[in-house]
């Protein structure tokens, strides 16, 4: 049994959940932090110095940071189909999983927090605009880069998939213009194919 903490609407604590979806494989999510507390208890930083979810135990063995996790339980679990072994093949998932990281969610968060972190009568239009036009440099980076493949890493379904899909929901979700991106959104409709997928990340984003 997998132990994992989080509160299910986060968007890295739904990389981990999505993984233990399409490798089904048994575990139980305890509420944790934002709202629910407990990542400040001393038995949770027992766990986790840092106090922050996604943590899990597996049978004892505790691992913390999401694309981490995610690439321990599909390295253990996923025998070479969600983390391929053969290293170029690894490096081409990996890559765009960091890349998610490091350059879109970033890129989408403002847009995020303008939206459901901030009450409609605080928020500035012009500066929303500003940054839906930087998130939207981000996710062209993604649809184009998908122009010839059906998954970030080529022909197959990776941990790339997992982080990227789980930020670009958010994009297709929120309440915004969006403009034509025809390789982003083929693939967002493979995604939006796997139960897995729809169960765990295609839900109604929350303040």
């Amino acid at each position: 049994m997998i132990t994992v903490w989080g509160n299910a609407d986060s968007i890295n604590v739904q990389k981990v959940l999505w993984t233990c979806e399409e490798l089904a494989l048994d575990h139980e999510r305890i509420d944790a932090g934002r709202h629910f507390g407990v990542v400040g208890t001393p038995e949770f930083r027992a766990l986790n110095p840092n106090g922050l979810v996604p943590t899990i135990a597996d049978d004892g063995y505790v691992v913390w940071e999401s694309n981490t996790i995610v690439r321990y339980l599909a390295g253990r679990y996923a025998h070479d189909s969600l983390l391929p072994c053969e290293p170029r093949a690894r490096a081409d998932a990996e890559r765009w999983m960091d890349w998610t990281n490091s350059t879109l969610w970033p890129a989408l968060l403002p847009l995020f927090r303008a939206f459901m972190r901030t009450p409609a009568i605080d928020r500035d239009p012009a500066r929303i605009e500003a940054q839906r036009q930087a998130a939207l440099a981000t996710m062209t980076i993604l649809d184009r880069h998908l122009d010839s493949r059906d998954y970030v890493g080529g022909a197959a379904f990776t941990v790339g998939d997992i982080a990227a899909g789980c930020a670009a929901w958010r994009w297709f979700a929120l309440p915004i213009a969006r403009e034509s991106l025809p390789h982003l959104e083929r693939w967002f409709d493979r995604l939006a194919e796997r139960p897995a997928f729809r169960k765990v990340v295609m839900t109604p984003l929350t303040t």
